[in-house]
């Protein structure tokens, strides 16, 4: 009998314990103190000038998004215009390198980014970033 008090009493110490951490952990997520990992400024990844004035508003991002891959650059740019800035090119099938465009979000100027990668002249897709 002595024995499963022993072992309720010691799993009330541990599921206590680790309640404590978790709440320790959230309260120094919530109010910014260092954590175990660091945000870099997804600006820093810029090449070159870039366009502070670029951003793009929701119904050119719904624009966008609709056209399919393979269309030419110059469809692209006619909707979403100059990027904020060119990213370093990529190499992501062998034999063709892919060039990269940013774009800052309108409606989530410092979080977000859409990417935005051609081949060519031909665009080849995007991704979001942060």
């Amino acid at each position: 009998m002595e024995n499963n008090e022993t072992w309720a009493s010691l799993s009330r110490r541990i599921i206590v314990g680790g309640c404590v951490l978790l709440g320790m952990g959230m309260m120094l997520d919530m109010y910014g103190l260092p954590s175990f990992g660091t945000r870099r400024s997804f600006a820093a990844s810029c090449q070159g000038d870039t366009q502070p004035e670029a951003v793009l508003s929701k119904e050119q991002l719904a624009q966008l998004l609709s056209v399919p891959e393979g269309a030419q650059k110059q469809r692209i740019r006619e909707i979403v215009k100059e990027p904020y800035c060119q990213l370093s090119d990529l190499q992501i099938r062998a034999g063709a390198t892919a060039q990269r465009e940013a774009y800052r979000l309108k409606f989530d100027e410092h979080d977000s980014w859409l990417v935005v990668l051609y081949e060519g002249e031909q665009y080849t897709g995007y991704r979001f970033a942060n």
